[in-house]
Parts: structure tokens; sequence; C-alpha cells
């Protein structure tokens, strides 16, 4: 597995995990794609799902249609080793009030995984590819967004939750600001 271990005072008891790595290798319950409203996974992060899953991750996600901003969906994950993917929908740098979004999207993947009785979960850095978000900013609200869920949900199934960044540049901004965010 690989990564730096964060323990979150939080809920001790769930494992945060950053990881330099590619998500479509994750063997976790549930990945999450950085998804679009459209659910049409093209491009980035969701391209990169379907190529390796299979199409049926598009069929399935095309039976849903749309998706709000911040919000997410479930479907199978394919030829994934993952078992589930969540499709949440990060804002786009410039359409305003972003921060709140990213955070609602984290917030709602972590519960909506917590409804399916799913135990281990990993994300990208929702929204900072081609959306634009501020990598540093993401790291922020995206760890905040855990730290909150966890907060707020002590009797949480989750048993794990992983940040797992593709390029070492990312990775090392959400490590600058994950060792800043987190007690020792």
């Amino acid at each position: 597995m690989g990564g730096i271990l964060y323990s979150l005072k939080e809920n001790p008891e769930v494992k945060v995990i950053l990881k330099l790595g590619d998500i479509t290798d994750e063997k976790v319950d549930a990945i999450v794609n950085a998804a679009n409203s459209s659910l049409m996974h093209g491009g980035g992060v969701a391209g990169a799902i379907v190529r390796k899953g299979g199409y049926i991750i598009q069929e399935e996600s095309n039976k849903i249609g749309y998706v709000p901003v911040g919000e997410c969906a479930i479907t199978t994950a394919g030829k994934l080793p993952a078992k589930k993917v969540i499709h949440t929908v990060g804002p786009r740098w410039g359409e305003g009030d972003e921060d709140r979004k990213l955070r609602n999207a984290v917030y709602n993947s972590l519960k909506m995984a917590d409804e399916n009785d799913l135990f281990t979960i990993s994300f990208p850095a929702v929204s900072s590819g081609i959306f634009g978000f501020p990598k540093d900013r993401c790291a922020r609200v995206m760890l905040n967004a855990v730290k909150e869920y966890l907060n707020n949900n002590k009797d949480t199934k989750l048993k794990e939750i992983r940040f797992c960044i593709i390029d070492e540049y990312t990775f090392n901004i959400f490590k600058e600001n994950f060792d800043k965010l987190i007690e020792k």
C-alpha cells in the first residue's frame, strides 16, 4: 500500500493515508471519481477510470444522468480492483463559492460510502486538474471536509480514507498542507 499515515483527533480509529499513485489501481471499497455534472467521463481522472474499468461505468453513469456540483452518485467499478466508484462533482475554479462546493463534494462522498457500507475509500485531488482549483487550497479544503465529517459522524463505518495523488508535484503540495493541518 505505502503512503503516509495520519491520525486525526476527530476519530483516531479511522486511518487517513496520503499516497502517490494511480487511483485506478486502488484496492479499496470505493474510489472517488472527479466527475462533471453530466457524468460524461472523457478526460482527466474520469476518463482514466472508464478506460481501465470499462464502458459499463459510463453506461451506469448515463442512467443516472445529471449530478449537481457538490453532490455525488455511485456505480459499480467494472474491471477496476475497487468495488464501487463514487462520482463526485467538484467545482470549476472561478464559478463562485468553490470552497463550499468542494467541501460538499468530499463530505457527500464520505456520507455515500457510509450509507453503502463501504469501509475504505480513496480520493484523487478533486477539481485540481482540468477544473483549475488551486492545489494547496484543494488539499486544505479536502482534509478539513474529512475532519468535519469524522467529527460529525463518530459512528462512521469508514476504517480508511486515502488520498491517492497521481503526480509527485501535487503529492508534495498535499503533504505540506496535511503536515500543517494535522496536529502531531
